[in-house]
């Protein structure tokens, strides 16, 4: 047995070897690093305005057998497909518009095949919000009625919008336009609609009013911008008359107070109450219904309360007495009326200001460290701060106030009986920044509202900002326009930008880059901005004048602006005119100029225009001109024939050498020369064509030329015709008899 297991082993070994030679290990995904846009889409997350078209990831992955990798991906069926991605580079592009509000992440399925062995990951991309909602109305436009004698400063309606974007983007303000602030006003956060302080509905007046009111959003980035979005709608405001309407009170609910000091006949408060029928309106009488216990009386006709007697025989603190008042005809007689309670409270004597606690008892300083830029609305839990008044009713009551820079902070509850819990809210998160201010100090006010005394205490607040990343940097300018001269050497300083993070620490530290098509001539240095050429760059205007590209600021943890780099690359003078050759012959028409041209091949004006001058002439003879900006050369103007030219130089031979230059108007300037040979002609006129020209004044002639002319031609056309009509009859003479007969078989057609 064991001399079989032996020889065997060979055999198991080979097999083994063979298993492991035909092994496949699968693909693999590289993991992502920090801010990296090249793996498998781990913890990425898009800007819902990525333009359709962009680029926005790289997949990117090996084979451990080194096999060449292709990539894929796909959606889970019924979903919308937003990417493609390119098989062999694993780039990924964005197809399709994203939508945050509609849908805020997306499943993708991504895969890695080297041919034999796929693997294949699900990721989600989480969609990122960019300000592109605008603020929709949830209650308008609409309709209300509003009483005519509705009080100054008192709110008709709430308006409701809502912005689907987050952030500043979906926080929404209220504003009126310009011609409805007179007489409304509305709370640019609440967006509570009041009749504004001081003014009144006057129904004989006005019966309509079309108040349209603005949703803002505060602002936020779209396509690598601030932008503000904004509604408007109409609400209509039916003033109504208040006409057969009973007596009203004014400025209700209504509250009294009897001091211990109060005597007998002392005015405790006095009702107020109008006719509701303003056009035409009653005189008015009051009186009790109810509640007053015989301890108090009122005027029928001011409406004025008074103690009967004296505070010590009074046996409850509070009297909620019924009012009723009576609108009185012209008659004397009670018409309708209209009832309120006015609350009357017996109270002590105001001998103690209100105090402030904190967790171990009386405290008027308070500390609280905390980040910048809070959650509006926050509370500030840290502020542990108790407000109370030891004296009683009207005595212990009093307001609070927040005094202090801006109103980025709340104070709440405004108004305190006796002892109350104060609250801290976040009003203005934006102004509460660490850039402006380091810490903030504020002074909580209590003050009593309706005592002689006006009783008063006051709590210093210090609030410590810790300062978080919430700038990028910001370039000087959005666009830096700069000029380069073309034989600029290599690392030549081209422009410096500069942009500031007014966050501290490493937050605050900017470095540069730049990218884009026109980038890569060119480098900069990451912290001090300055752009420079590259070493080894030869910049040449005529080759290409125009560069642009992108700079780069970036913070230390990835915030960052854009700017873009214009440079114009100038052109120098360094090239000559040149003629096509050095030597040009040329045959001159007396009375018709040639032309002859250089061309000069730099980029620019005026280093590519062209003069041109005559340096000389043999013979010496000055009968030539030249057009300094054509090259046109012509005879002077005197100059007509032949004759005249062989009058001036005595001379039967009429060519000439010409010296021209082509000099251009660069600084320096270049010029260049060639010599022209012209012969000189005169245009002359053949007998033949004289002849015809001089039958224009004899028709008789012209009409004997065309009827020659018309008989030849019928003559030659029946010699042609003749001549081979007689070939063809010798032709078919000399054929044998047999294919005569086998022509004549043939069917006519």
């Amino acid at each position: 047995m064991k001399n079989v297991e032996i020889s065997n082993l060979p055999l198991l070994f080979v097999f083994v070897q063979t298993c492991l030679a035909q092994a496949d290990f699968a693909p693999y995904f590289y993991d992502n690093g920090p801010s990296s846009n090249n793996g498998n889409l781990a913890l990425f997350s898009l800007s819902e305005d990525t333009p359709v078209g962009t680029q926005i990831y790289q997949l990117n992955g090996t084979d451990p057998e080194g096999q060449e990798v292709r990539y894929g991906l796909s959606f889970d069926p019924g979903s919308k497909e937003y990417f493609r991605v390119d098989p062999k580079s694993g780039n990924i592009t964005l197809v399709e518009t994203m939508d945050r509000e509609k849908q805020d992440s997306v499943d993708v399925n991504i895969s890695i095949t080297d041919g034999r062995s796929k693997v294949v990951e699900r990721v989600t991309i989480f969609v990122t919000d960019a300000n592109d909602e605008k603020p929709e109305f949830q209650n308008l436009p609409a309709i209300i009625d509003v009483l005519e004698t509705t009080e100054s400063g008192r709110s008709i309606y709430k308006v409701e919008a809502v912005d689907r974007d987050t952030g500043s983007g979906g926080s929404v303000t209220y504003h009126l336009q310009s011609p409805h602030s007179s007489l409304f006003a509305i709370d640019i956060n609440s967006g509570v609609l009041r009749i504004k302080s001081g003014q009144m509905l006057d129904y004989e007046k006005t019966k309509t009013h079309f108040v349209t009111i603005i949703a803002k959003d505060r602002g936020g980035n779209l396509n690598g911008k601030e932008q503000f979005m904004s509604s408007t709608a109409t609400l209509t405001v039916n003033v109504i008359d208040a006409q057969d309407t009973p007596p009203f009170f004014i400025g209700t609910p209504y509250f009294g107070y009897v001091y211990e000091i109060s005597v007998p006949g002392s005015e405790i408060f006095t009702v107020s109450a109008e006719d509701g029928d303003v056009g035409n309106p009653n005189p008015v009488s009051y009186s009790f219904e109810e509640g007053d216990d015989g301890v108090f009386g009122i005027n029928k006709t001011s409406g004025c309360i008074s103690l009967l007697v004296a505070p010590i025989h009074l046996k409850r603190e509070i009297f909620n007495i019924k009012v009723r008042a009576t609108e009185i005809s012209p008659e004397a007689k009670d018409l309708d009326y209209g009832v309120t309670t006015v609350v009357i409270r017996v109270v002590d004597l105001n001998n103690n200001p209100p105090t402030f606690y904190g967790e171990n008892g009386p405290q008027n300083m308070f500390e609280l460290t905390m980040y910048e830029h809070p959650p509006e609305g926050e509370i500030l839990r840290g502020l542990k701060i108790t407000v109370n008044d030891s004296d009683k009713g009207a005595n212990a009551k009093f307001n609070l106030r927040l005094i202090g820079p801006g109103q980025m902070l709340r104070a709440v509850p405004q108004t305190v009986l006796n002892e109350a819990q104060v609250t801290i809210l976040v009003e203005d998160s934006a102004a509460m920044d660490y850039e402006k201010h380091h810490f903030l100090t504020y002074k909580l006010l209590a003050v009593e509202i309706d005592t002689p005394e006006r009783f008063s205490a006051t709590a210093h607040i210090i609030i410590h900002l810790l300062d978080t990343n919430d700038n990028a940097p910001k370039f000087s300018s959005d666009y830096y326009i700069t000029r380069i001269p073309e034989n600029s050497p290599g690392g030549s300083i081209v422009v410096s930008v500069t942009a500031l993070d007014p966050d501290s620490g490493p937050w605050g530290e900017v470095k540069y880059s730049i990218y884009g098509s026109g980038a890569d001539m060119f480098l900069i240095q990451p912290t001090s901005g300055i752009i420079y050429t590259q070493p080894w760059a030869s910049l040449d205007a005529e080759v290409r004048s125009k560069y642009n590209f992108y700079v780069k600021a970036e913070d230390g943890e990835g915030k960052y602006s854009l700017a873009e780099v214009f440079v114009t690359v100038l052109d120098l003078n360094d090239h000559p005119p040149a003629f096509n050759d050095n030597f040009l012959e040329k045959t001159m028409v007396i009375g018709a100029p040639v032309k002859i041209e250089a061309v000069d091949d730099d980029a620019e004006i005026p280093n590519n225009v062209i003069e041109y001058a005559i340096m000389k002439a043999e013979p010496d003879n000055n009968i030539f001109d030249i057009d300094a900006d054509t090259g046109e050369i012509k005879l002077k103007s005197y100059i007509k024939s032949m004759a005249i030219i062989q009058n001036i130089t005595k001379k039967t031979d009429c060519s000439w050498s010409l010296v021209v230059q082509a000099r251009d108007r660069g600084q320096p300037s270049f010029s260049t020369t060639a010599v022209v040979k012209i012969d000189i002609t005169e245009a002359i006129k053949s007998r033949f064509v004289s002849y015809f020209l001089g039958l224009r004044k004899r028709p008789g002639a012209v009409f004997g030329i065309c009827l020659t002319l018309v008989s030849f031609a019928v003559c030659l056309t029946i010699a042609i015709s003749t001549a081979m009509y007689w070939k063809s009859v010798k032709k078919t003479r000399v054929q044998p008899q047999g294919k005569i007969r086998k022509i004549a078989r043939r069917p006519v057609p």
